[in-house]
């Protein structure tokens, strides 16, 4: 909840404009003409001066109901406070665990999301562990007094509850904090609407040219895009591109029309000095489902490591190829372009003789493009033909959808690593599979979609609605990339700046601020395969910490000030330190590796052995990093 002002400047501009239009309006409701009669304004004019008065007398609030708090069994989820914003922005379900108080006021909603926030940063009691209290009800928030030294005094000062949230994931694992924010399932007419229009397209024709990726697709996976399609991407030296599709003419005859060629291809790489190279490609003919190229490739490089347990390279296979990946590159120009002309034929014919450029299809065939140093303006990735069961930006697996909904089992050579025939025919079948069944086989029964979806299908607004993301990295190929606009960011000095350039011309902007959980080691990466163990390094101290909170309460503060009246200000932490799991989970993981590998549980060290008790740490240790605070207000 936002804390009461009741001298704000904001409150006393709103006082003047109620009484000037109070006035306004004893005013006009009589004037006296030259034969002293009185003529009395219409009554909608009237009506209408009376709802003008009473929006502006009026404040929005927000109230949580803490008796359905308290019927819940859990902390209020990720998941609830994406569907306030929705609620707010779109045409979502007001959320029974708050009440709001003229919702349709509300101009506009900020939302930040701050990792790091925890409730001894901000000064707040402890959750209850008393079986008569209930933890997951909103905790308020201590006033800052005077010469105290509040670790972040915008919090105390501005809001004067913190909600307890609760992040997603099973007992052994968290789940991805942005997912659960900006993916969420489909209203229930949409998904009638999609399940007719799916419906309608059974009965097309089984062409498979109808699932091949959009241009924005293709952005959003980062493809190599051909600079004929977009110019987004520079091709370096020793990368080729295929020629554009010629346009068929109007004199031409569409039943002499050629059949477009389909492909399968997965390639397999090696580390070199020069990072993953090629080292095996293979190619299937869809129709036929024969291997139409298959060739084991030198990399130019020496190699570091031969990736075996993936690629099922080994130095035995590649000591005497002498191929190369120019080679291959030749090769496969030459069935993905148009024929060359006949030499010995004087006609023009064979110029502009209609061709079909052929279609690639793979799975994550970004990675086998960006191996052959090759873009295509014709792709179908499975990865994004299928969903994630946690939606998007997830992808799915190969061996699990496979598994999942072709009925058998790939990939199985464990320390032998993949066959790439193998894995085309997956994807043979995997696309088999969608032009028997249609667009919507493959879905589950809840289906996903970005919340800027929903929110460009609203009609609450009657202008466009736009929405902005604010973050570290590159938003726009992530989170960010069905926003309508996505602003990368490398520090919180640039999130801050963002966010000030976007809220005036945005209805819904969402910013990260990370510093604070940088300077925690909260967003340190996972520990690569096979690396020792990192221990885990004490909280800094306050010399450490002081600057990095001051820092985050000025971008606050400036934020703040900035926001124009009537809007909701959301800010929410995702969750608590996530170090202990992540820890815990590093070493359950080495652990089963190494079980795998064939060695006995009673020759590894003490440290390196996973115990039921170890079972016990890991779920408790995940429950305490699911634990967030969400922060609400309106100004």
């Amino acid at each position: 909840m936002k804390r009461s002002q009741a001298a704000s400047p904001v409150a006393e501009k709103r006082s003047n404009k109620k009484a000037k239009l109070s006035a306004g309006t004893a005013q006009n409701m009589g004037t006296e003409d030259s034969e002293g009669w009185t003529k009395v304004e219409k009554r909608k004019q009237k009506k209408t001066q009376k709802q003008e008065v009473k929006s502006d007398a009026t404040q929005p609030r927000f109230m949580y109901a803490n008796s359905e708090i308290v019927k819940r069994n859990h902390a209020i989820g990720i998941e609830d406070v994406r569907d306030l914003v929705l609620h707010l922005t779109a045409d979502a379900s007001p959320p029974n665990w708050l009440r709001i108080n003229d919702s349709s006021l509300i101009q506009k909603v900020v939302t930040l999301l701050i990792p790091g926030l925890t409730p001894e940063l901000l000064g707040l009691p402890p959750l209850p562990t008393v079986a008569t209290s209930n933890p997951n009800v909103p905790i308020a928030i201590p006033l800052p007094t005077p010469g105290s030294s509040s670790a972040l005094p915008f919090i105390a000062s501005t809001f004067s509850h913190a909600c307890p949230t609760r992040a997603p994931g099973d007992l052994t694992r968290m789940h991805s904090i942005l997912t659960a924010f900006f993916q969420g399932p489909i209203t229930a007419a949409e998904l009638k609407k999609r399940v007719t229009a799916q419906n309608s397209e059974r009965t097309r024709e089984k062409d498979p040219a109808q699932y091949l990726l959009t241009l924005e697709q293709m952005l959003e996976n980062e493809y190599p895009i051909p600079s004929y399609m977009a110019d987004v991407f520079q091709r370096p030296e020793g990368w080729i591109e295929t020629p554009e599709e010629r346009k068929p003419s109007l004199l031409d005859d569409p039943a002499k029309a050629p059949k477009r060629v389909v492909y399968c291809i997965d390639c397999e790489m090696c580390l070199t000095e020069d990072g993953k190279e090629l080292t095996r490609v293979c190619l299937i003919d869809f129709n036929s489902g024969i291997v139409v190229y298959d060739q084991l490739v030198k990399p130019s490089k020496p190699i570091l490591d031969y990736l075996t347990r993936w690629s099922g390279i080994t130095a035995e296979q590649l000591r005497p190829v002498t191929t190369t990946l120019a080679q291959v590159q030749a090769h496969l120009f030459r069935l993905l372009s148009p024929p060359a002309a006949n030499p010995f034929s004087t006609a023009d014919a064979d110029a502009d003789a209609p061709f079909l450029t052929p279609i690639l299809v793979g799975h994550s065939l970004e990675s086998d493009l960006k191996a052959l140093k090759l873009s295509h303006s014709k792709c179908i990735d499975t990865a994004v033909l299928y969903h994630h069961p946690r939606g998007r930006p997830l992808k799915p697996g190969l061996a699990w959808l496979t598994k999942k909904w072709c009925g058998r089992e790939i990939q199985t050579g464990g320390e032998g690593g993949h066959d790439p025939e193998e894995d085309a025919h997956a994807c043979v079948e995997l696309l088999q599979k969608k032009l028997e069944n249609g667009p919507g086989f493959g879905e589950f029964k809840t289906d996903y979609e970005s919340i800027f979806e929903r929110m460009a299908r609203s009609t609450k607004r009657t202008d466009k609605h736009r929405a902005a993301v604010v973050d570290i990295g590159n938003p726009a190929v992530m989170h960010g990339s069905k926003a309508t606009t996505a602003v990368g960011c490398k520090n919180d000095e640039d999130v801050l700046q963002g966010l000030l350039e976007a809220v005036p011309s945005h209805h819904f902007v969402f910013g990260r601020f990370m510093a604070l959980a940088n300077v925690l080691g909260w967003s340190a990466p996972k520990p690569e395969a096979g690396a020792p163990l990192p221990e885990l390094a004490p909280t800094p101290g306050p010399e450490v910490l002081d600057p990095v909170l001051a820092t985050l309460d000025k971008h606050l503060k400036t934020l703040y000030a900035s926001l124009p009246p009537r809007t909701a200000l959301v800010v929410f932490t995702g969750h608590s330190d996530p170090r202990r799991m992540a820890l815990l989970n590093a070493r359950k993981s080495a652990f089963e590796t190494a079980i795998r590998s064939g060695l006995p549980a009673e020759e590894l060290a003490p440290d390196m052995r996973w115990s039921a008790s170890d079972g016990r740490d890991l779920e408790e240790a995940v429950a305490l990093a699911k634990r967030g605070l969400v922060f609400l207000g309106v100004l």
